[in-house]
């Protein structure tokens, strides 16, 4: 499927902005990690699952995961693709898949944390990540209160997942979100304006 295509069938399930921003946010996270991690024939899979990934939330978010399969199996996706999406729901969604994949596991471990990371840039004058630093976001995620819906258990568990420290975690998804901020900004506001 061309992305063209893949963002009709986003905002077909996905009407808030929000959900959409995130969407694009994980979507290019995933192309950058595609990249980073020795993947690069890989990245537009690995950018279309992160596009995809919680088609079915804003709809159904108590059935989360269990939606998504008969979504993209109607819009032609294959089993591998549908088991990549509802990879990421796992322990967390009942009757989702484990992540075997790198790129399941990356997409479960940046998931919660590129939220994490969009709330915290929030919070700074800049409303930017290019300025944040690892220990700004470290504290942030120490403090349970803020952002309490991005799992703590879910990024520190991703990162287990992948055989990385979560400082690593941290670091290179903030790197990705550095290096799509502006086009992720735009594309959004570009939405925004169809919706």
């Amino acid at each position: 499927m061309d992305r063209n295509t893949a963002l009709a069938l986003l905002k077909e399930y996905n009407k808030e902005l929000f959900h959409i921003q995130h969407a694009l946010t994980v979507e290019a996270v995933m192309r950058w990690f595609a990249q980073d991690l020795g993947f690069q024939e890989e990245a537009d899979f690995w950018a279309m699952v992160g596009l995809l990934h919680d088609i079915d939330f804003e709809q159904f978010p108590d059935e989360h995961c269990a939606k998504a399969p008969g979504i993209l199996r109607a819009a032609g996706f294959d089993e591998r693709f549908i088991h990549a999406v509802c990879s990421h729901g796992h322990g967390i969604m009942p009757g989702t898949p484990k992540p075997n994949h790198l790129m399941e596991k990356v997409l479960f471990a940046a998931d919660e944390l590129t939220g994490l990371i969009g709330a915290a840039a929030l919070m700074r004058p800049s409303k930017s990540v290019q300025d944040m630093e690892l220990k700004s976001l470290k504290k942030k995620f120490k403090d349970k209160s803020f952002a309490a819906g991005c799992s703590r258990d879910t990024i520190r568990e991703g990162a287990e997942r992948l055989g990385w420290e979560l400082d690593q975690l941290m670091e290179k998804t903030l790197t990705a979100m550095r290096n799509s901020e502006d086009e992720v900004q735009a594309e959004t506001r570009l939405l925004s304006l169809n919706l």
